[in-house]
C-alpha cells in the first residue's frame, strides 16, 4: 500500500511548499531486505521553509513533519529540498 497521499498531506502541512514531487519506488526494490519493512520513497519539496539552511537542517524537517510514518511504513526516503530560487 502506497503511503503517497499520507506522505503528501503531512509535507503539505509543514512546509507549505510551492512544489511537492512525491514518488513510490517501492516496486524497484522489491525482494530487498528493507522491502517487508515499509516502502521506498523519493521526494522533491520546494520551500520557503528551507531558506537559508543546510541540507541536514532541511532533511530534519522533513523527517520530523514524517516522523509517524518513519516508523509505520517508510524503509527509505530520497529527499531533495530547495528553495524556489535553487529550481
Amino acid at each position: 500500500m502506497s503511503l503517497v497521499p499520507q506522505i503528501e498531506a503531512r509535507l503539505r502541512q509543514a512546509l507549505t511548499p510551492t512544489e511537492l514531487v512525491l514518488r513510490d519506488d517501492s516496486a524497484l526494490h522489491a525482494g530487498h531486505a528493507g522491502a517487508r519493512e515499509g516502502g521506498h520513497y523519493h521526494a522533491l519539496i520546494v520551500s520557503e521553509r528551507f531558506r537559508d539552511l543546510p541540507r541536514v537542517a532541511r532533511h530534519r524537517l522533513v523527517y520530523d513533519a514524517l516522523a509517524e510514518l518513519m516508523q509505520q511504513g517508510i524503509h527509505a526516503l530520497a529527499i531533495d529540498a530547495r528553495v524556489p530560487d535553487e529550481r
